[in-house]
């Protein structure tokens, strides 16, 4: 007999994936946790992560997009699609340990794949631990390839003076801030086409997680932006700064703006009275990663990407861009 659709058996009962709810996510947020710190060794699992939230920021971004895995009615996992125009990326997927190597995973990824289908995003991706053949050969049933290394990046706060041109989102008038939005998609379609930063940028901001940073050009353009969490209760954590993307104006003078992005970056660091700047840099990108660590960067973790289609459109060697999908 087939089991229904949205079912399937385990080796302890029936997984069913369905929506994940708000009354579901302390147990989902415990769950991550403790699979993260089990799968690295962390001595006590469930305060891994310490005050970094990320299933409730990415649950509240778009629930619709936010599933719970469940074993005779109790959440055993979930998972979360992103979508950014046209790239989508998904992630944290976390399942209870005793239920490891059982395919809840494959369910999980069953809902967010469909996402993407209905989103009709052209590239897609993940990051994941590069030592991990379990974790590379599900993704790589997906169609998903390890293509570059990620470099999750740290820097003590040293302070900075103003960035001539920085402005950010948070303070603009609610009057002027679809037009940013606009600048914003004009600087990331120019580095991919049809990537959106959108739903990040809003996100952020009505969360409270932090904020946007946008660089005004000499023109109408943009020349930077960076979507920056802030402290406890984001995806940074206590004392932290997490650039989750940053992305500046291809061009002649791009890696000058690339530093001038860094530098407004460490700037609404050390406004807020964080320690710590954080940011994931794809190896793919080399002079961008070599010019962060000219500038105190180092590493502290290291993972993969693995992208689908397996081409490097998205991943140019000469763009500046900070993301790490994690």
């Amino acid at each position: 007999m087939i089991p229904p659709a949205g079912e399937r058996k385990s080796g302890t009962g029936t997984v069913t994936v369905r929506p994940l709810g708000e009354a579901d996510l302390d147990r989902a947020d415990e769950i991550f946790r403790v699979a993260f710190g089990t799968f690295l060794g962390a001595p006590e699992p469930k305060t891994f992560f310490g005050t970094v939230d990320y299933v409730r920021t990415r649950w509240a971004a778009d629930p619709r997009a936010a599933f719970a895995a469940t074993v005779e009615g109790e959440v055993v996992g979930s998972n979360f699609a992103t979508n950014w125009g046209s790239v989508g990326f998904f992630g944290p997927l976390t399942v209870r340990p005793d239920l490891w190597d059982q395919g809840v995973g494959r369910r999980l990824m069953e809902p967010v794949m469909d996402c993407f289908d209905t989103w009709e995003n052209r590239h897609l991706g993940l990051f994941t631990f590069s030592h991990s053949p379990k974790h590379l050969e599900l993704y790589r049933r997906y169609g998903f390839w390890p293509r570059f290394l990620t470099a999750i990046m740290k820097k003590q706060v040293a302070g900075s003076g103003a960035v001539p041109g920085r402005v950010l989102y948070g303070q603009l008038p609610a009057a002027e801030q679809p037009h940013a939005l606009s600048l914003c998609r004009a600087l990331t379609g120019a580095v991919y086409e049809g990537l959106s930063l959108e739903r990040e940028i809003v996100a952020t901001h009505a969360q409270g997680l932090g904020d946007t940073i946008l660089l005004q050009g000499a023109g109408s353009e943009l020349d930077g932006l960076a979507v920056c969490h802030c402290g406890a209760g984001s995806e940074a954590g206590e004392d932290v700064c997490f650039v989750k993307f940053g992305a500046v104006r291809p061009g002649p003078e791009a890696a000058n703006r690339f530093e001038r992005l860094l530098d407004a970056c460490e700037q609404l660091a050390a406004e807020r009275g964080l320690g710590q700047l954080d940011a994931g840099m794809n190896l793919g990108r080399p002079d961008a990663y070599r010019r962060m660590i000219d500038r105190g960067f180092r590493t502290w973790l290291q993972g993969v990407t693995m992208h689908r289609p397996n081409e490097s459109g998205y991943s140019h060697p000469d763009a500046y861009v900070i993301d790490d999908w994690r």
